[in-house]
């Protein structure tokens, strides 16, 4: 679906509806954006380019709309960083150390772009590349977007050719439900997740700090100098890492720990508690007290990367302003960094004729 620059469409059903937009263009293809809403007001922009979210609009305690993602005005922000400002991240998200894994007896070298290690997919991973065949519909469940990239055998690598689906379906009960599937040609590995940059206070300029953080994870991965997993599962009691508890995100982010410098600052894989192995189950709760806006996070994923704006420096959020130093938080639902190298983590090999799906999906609430 390719429209003119001024051209709109729109698919409207009882439970909302979705309309479409050109929103520029990356080397000559066209590049759409889709704002999805529900019976509540609540709007949604996902761009094909990245299937990137790159607006999320909420209500606080007095009803008042705002946008709780970071993300920029116009497309070429997008084009030129390196923040996968609400991408979907892959063919493999986080990191593989030394960009080497060995899958059915072949060892593969895929690109290095953090340091001598992948993340995110590569050089041009799926945050860099225009997701086609797009399915735009508001079925009695919500507006629903459905976006798929075609990643051919060697692409960044990897081997096999890896066909993926995101579909977003913004309900009416005031969720959004991210549901993930791939299928590929050959065995390969694979890791999708999005990469939104929450700020509940609607207001990019104020740091995440005071956010109250709730994680349902009893362990955690720490890492070594290279941000790589070191395999040890280890107990969050006791440490800085430990938010079984709701605690503000700044409250131990100074304190003198060995992983927190590493990280500078909360950069790791939280270890969900699971009950059922890739059953849907809580693993996140973000609150703004000063605006009363939750957002609750549930997954199939096994883990989650909190992400604490740690390199946020300065980057244009369009009409003069930046985002700063810990201005955004990401909760990346997610398979463990660098699976392919442990076998003990859960595996994120793919196997022809298999299917790859998780689903994460945010509940958007308000507290008094």
């Amino acid at each position: 679906m390719v429209l003119p620059a001024t051209a709109t469409m729109t698919f409207a059903g009882t439970a909302g509806h979705v309309q479409t937009a050109a929103f520029g263009q990356v080397n000559g293809e066209a590049v759409e954006v889709f704002t999805l809403t529900n019976a509540a007001g609540i709007e949604l922009r996902v761009m094909t380019y990245g299937a990137a979210i790159v607006s999320l609009k909420t209500p606080d305690r007095s009803g008042r709309l705002a946008n709780i993602v970071l993300g920029f005005d116009d497309l070429d922000p997008y084009v030129g960083g390196t923040r996968h400002f609400g991408a979907t991240v892959g063919r493999y998200a986080n990191r593989i150390a030394n960009g080497r894994f060995s899958l059915d007896g072949n060892t593969y070298s895929v690109s290095q772009n953090d340091g001598h290690n992948t993340l995110h997919g590569g050089l041009r991973g799926f945050d860099k590349r225009i997701w086609k065949e797009v399915s735009a519909t508001t079925p009695p469940q919500g507006a629903t977007l459905r976006l798929t990239y075609s990643s051919a055998a060697g692409e960044e690598g990897f081997p096999g050719e890896l066909t993926s689906t995101v579909t977003y379906q913004l309900r009416d009960d005031n969720t959004l439900s991210i549901e993930f599937q791939a299928h590929t040609t050959t065995a390969t590995v694979v890791n999708l997740a999005n990469h939104a940059y929450f700020n509940l206070s609607g207001n990019p300029a104020t740091p995440v700090l005071d956010h109250l953080l709730t994680v349902n994870a009893d362990e955690f991965t720490p890492v070594d100098a290279s941000l790589i997993p070191t395999g040890e599962l280890r107990s969050v009691a006791g440490t800085p890492f430990d938010f079984r508890t709701p605690a503000r995100i700044g409250s131990r982010i100074g304190t003198d720990d060995e992983q927190l410098r590493l990280g500078h600052g909360y950069d790791y894989n939280w270890v969900l508690n699971k009950s059922q192995p890739g059953g849907l189950s809580l693993a996140a709760t973000l609150t703004d007290p000063a605006t009363g806006r939750t957002l609750e996070v549930r997954t199939t994923q096994p883990g989650t990367q909190f992400y604490s704006g740690n390199f946020l420096n300065s980057s244009s959020a369009g009409n003069g302003s930046v985002f700063q130093y810990r201005t955004g938080v990401c909760l990346e639902t997610q398979h463990f960094p660098d699976s392919p190298n442990h076998s003990a983590f859960p595996s994120t090999t793919l196997h022809s004729g298999e299917t790859y799906k998780e689903t994460t999906v945010l509940a958007f609430r308000t507290t008094r």
